[in-house]
């Protein structure tokens, strides 16, 4: 095969790859927002069907002579071609180790498994979600078992979503940020707390769905590109740089709480409305990894959205949206309120101090279910455990315990660290940011174009072109420091709480 013959074949594989992508998203985005419960069975033949051509567009000798072609005259090749194939051919590596029939029958797993999961956590039922978990479990122990260079079954896991990561680099990571918080969080949970009544006043879902068009423009989210869903659990998924969706759940008692997921999944939209128009349907129009893509969902719901000067932005557009509810608040009282730090059930709802304690419980769960410490039938009582051991908090149930996330039921093992590595990127990412501009000046404006500006140039624009690596190197001019990230919280906590 000529050098020009297989740049024109990988042109089109990926295009033809994108294609069944887009339309296993829309029918996965369709499940989790709209259509009708019993639906389930149907479209998990469907994604079946459509995951075993995807694979066989991947997985044949004509792929493999093409990617083999380019490896071989990388030299000729220009760099963001040469990236491509480079992705391209570790994931046909990845893939040929999975045979066909369990690669498809895994995709019809995952299918179910997510409608009995939705069912489950609404009806507080572990048990009807376990043998479906079992499988997922054990299906995902076999795939690490087919990569080869790991030190442990996780390893592997944990590489799909964070290239190089390890429990070998996680663990004192997590031990030493564990060391850091917990003195912080006691001292803080010692003081009275910030008054949060004027949040949880009833607010009706229609004003709130109006506030989320309000937070989609303040973030500067093209209505023309991105739009907006509801669901159990709230998550983005961007088909390409004009198509991108978010999704949010309301709670007529907690205006927070949709306010920081519109603003979380905003971040990821973000990210994906930024990346390269060059980019777009090739294996690069995608995060550099699932760290450097929840650093932005973090950097925007976190390190902005909970700011002072972001809530000065804020607070006119609450009293717009809500006048009742914010006739008596203040910007001080604001600001305390969406920082309030106690220990609490729910990950997607923690405040920022505590929140990396929830990871840490799901790291360590996962570890122990992949290396096959611990049956799937344990696994309520070890949460519940552990949540008593890391915050102090009595699991009522499995609702709130257990089933609260929906990361497994999709078979997103080692998915979890990428969230607390993700949160110590942006923290470097905003140190680096504001040696080079007035972040918080144009913050209190209002105006977040200058900030979603200097991450487009540093970061959003490459995509997967860099690894994730390079991508924090390029965005911060200096390699990972995990202390940033301690850092910022000691310091903005502190100052919270006159510690």
């Amino acid at each position: 095969m000529t050098l020009s013959a297989a740049i024109e074949e990988l042109n089109i594989l990926e295009k033809n790859m994108h294609a069944y992508r887009h339309a296993m998203g829309v029918l996965s985005l369709d499940s989790a927002t709209c259509a009708p419960a019993a639906s389930a069975p149907a479209r998990s033949e469907t994604m079946g069907v459509l995951s075993e051509a995807r694979y066989r567009l991947l997985v044949n000798p004509r792929t493999e002579e093409m990617l083999r072609t380019l490896r071989e005259q990388a030299a000729a090749l220009d760099v963001p071609v040469r990236r491509r194939v480079e992705v391209l051919w570790e994931s046909y590596q990845d893939t040929t180790r999975i045979p066909v029939r369990e690669y498809v029958d895994y995709s019809r797993l995952c299918a179910q498994a997510d409608a009995v999961w939705h069912r489950a956590k609404e009806e507080n039922d572990f048990a009807a979600f376990a043998p479906y978990l079992e499988k997922l479990v054990a299906y995902n122990r076999r795939f690490a078992g087919y990569k080869t260079g790991f030190a442990t079954p996780y390893d592997a896991l944990l590489d799909d979503y964070e290239k190089g990561a390890t429990t070998a680099m996680l663990d004192p990571y997590f031990a030493s940020l564990r060391a850091r918080l917990t003195p912080l969080i006691r001292a803080v949970s010692e003081k009275p707390a910030p008054r949060t009544d004027f949040l949880h006043l009833r607010y009706p879902l229609p004003e709130q769905r109006l506030f989320s068009q309000r937070l989609m423009a303040l973030l500067g989210l093209d209505p023309a590109r991105c739009v907006i869903g509801e669901t159990e659990h709230p998550f983005t998924d961007g088909f390409n740089r004009w198509d991108v969706r978010i999704t949010t759940h309301y709670q007529e008692y907690d205006v927070s709480a949709s306010m920081y997921s519109v603003i979380h999944e905003g971040g990821h939209a973000l990210y994906e409305l930024g990346m390269g128009e060059d980019l777009q349907f090739t294996c690069l129009a995608d995060g550099a990894s699932m760290g450097i893509h929840e650093s932005q969902s973090r950097f925007y719901e976190n390190l902005i959205g909970r700011s002072l000067p972001f809530c000065k932005a804020l607070l006119p557009v609450m009293r717009e949206c809500f006048p009742e509810q914010m006739r008596d608040v203040d910007v001080p009282t604001l600001y305390r309120a969406v920082n309030v730090s106690r220990p609490s059930l729910i990950r997607t709802e923690a405040d920022e101090l505590t929140y990396p304690l929830h990871i840490m419980i799901r790291y360590e769960l996962e570890k122990r279910l992949i290396a096959g410490d611990m049956k799937v039938a344990e696994l309520p009582e070890a949460w519940n455990a552990m949540y008593r051991e890391y915050l102090g908090v009595e699991v009522p149930d499995d609702r709130q315990g257990v089933l609260q996330d929906t990361h497994w039921s999709g078979g997103a093992f080692g998915y979890f660290p990428s969230y607390a590595l993700g949160s110590a990127y942006g923290a470097q990412m905003l140190a680096r940011m504001e040696q080079e501009m007035d972040v918080w000046g144009a913050v209190e404006r209002g105006d977040l174009q200058p900030v979603t500006a200097w991450l487009g140039e540093k970061l959003h624009r490459h995509g997967k072109l860099f690894t994730p690596a390079q991508a924090l190197q390029s965005a911060c001019g200096a390699p990972f420091d995990p202390d940033c990230y301690a850092d910022y919280l000691t310091k903005k906590y502190s100052g919270l709480y006159a510690l």
